[in-house]
Order: C-alpha cells, then structure tokens, then sequence
C-alpha cells in the first residue's frame, strides 16, 4: 500500500503551481495611515511578483475588515470573477482600555470563520500590539515585513489548493457545501 502523499510548506510556498491571473482581495484598515501603507506596500510587492490581479479595499479599522470581505466576494461571484485568496492587513495597539481585546479577538476569529466555512486562502496581516515600536518592527518591508508574510501565507495555501486541482468557486457554492457538511 502507497503511504501518504505529503506536500511539504516548502512545495506549497515554492512557484511551481502557477498563480498568475489569481484574483486576490486586499482589505486593509487605515486607522493607522503610515503603518497601513507600509503593509500594503509588502502585500503588494509579494502580489505583483506572482503576477496576481488585485483590488484593494480600504476600511477604518480592522472591525470592518471581515464584513468587506464578505461583501467584496459576493460583488466579485455576481461579476462572474471570484476571488481566490483574500489578504487582511491592519494594526491593533493596546490602550488604555479593553477594547484593544475585542477588536483584536474579534477580527481575528471573524476571519477564520471566513477562511475556514469558505475554503478560502486568507492570510491574516492584523498586528496586534502593545505600542507603536512593535507595530514598526513588524510593518517595515526591511525587518518583519508582516504585510508581505501575509501575501505570502495566503499564496501558499492558494497553490496548495491550486495543486489538488481545486478550482475556484463562488461564495454562494462554498456556503452550500458548508451547509451540506455540516447536516
């Protein structure tokens, strides 16, 4: 008997499934405008390398990005031309009160609800930190470059999806399957 068939990070993160033409939803929140630039700067650059075709929508905080999402991909299945990865980039800094925590658990757990009832690549470039410095450090393209490991995360699981000759499906026809799966 044939043991399993393993596809490594490495394979899943490496060019050799295609992803030229991928349509690929950037949703950022601008809250912080300097730091959201450079995530997106990141975002983009990994983007533009795999040769996707991107629509950046911008949003105030990273409350909002979830249900953009949601609205973006119904707009893009009426359109006919789905997207196949979606990219959500903000930046959370603690305060003095305690809804740093819900915006911060929050966001995150609407996007993997979104992620995972859809099949959908997503990769999660929120920061969530305690001061300013931090949300540099992960932000800038030179040290952490969170915005670009957020394209690239998304990418990885797009080509891993890709590689199991999983096509492209409309948000309507991943809400039926949820459904189906979960009677």
């Amino acid at each position: 008997m044939a043991g399993p068939r393993q596809i490594s990070a490495e394979q899943a993160a490496t060019p050799a499934v295609p992803l030229d033409g991928a349509r690929v939803l950037v949703v950022e929140a601008r809250f912080y405008d300097k730091l959201a630039d450079e995530l997106l700067e990141g975002t983009l650059a990994v983007l533009d390398k795999a040769e996707c075709r991107v629509d950046v929508v911008t949003v105030p905080g990273a409350l909002e990005i979830p249900s953009a999402i949601i609205i973006g991909m119904r707009a893009a299945d009426e359109a006919v031309d789905p997207y196949e990865a979606v990219i959500a980039l903000g930046t959370v800094i603690r305060g003095e009160t305690g809804h740093y925590d819900i915006v911060a658990g929050e966001s995150s757990r609407a996007l993997m609800d979104i992620s995972v009832a859809f099949a959908l690549p997503l990769g999660n470039g929120i920061l969530t930190v305690e001061n300013e410095a931090q949300a540099w450090a992960r932000a800038n393209r030179s040290e952490m470059d969170k915005g670009g490991g957020a394209a690239e995360a998304a990418l990885a699981v797009l080509r891993y999806k890709r590689s199991l000759g999983e096509q492209s499906s409309s948000i309507t026809e991943r809400s039926s399957s949820v459904t189906e799966r979960s009677k």
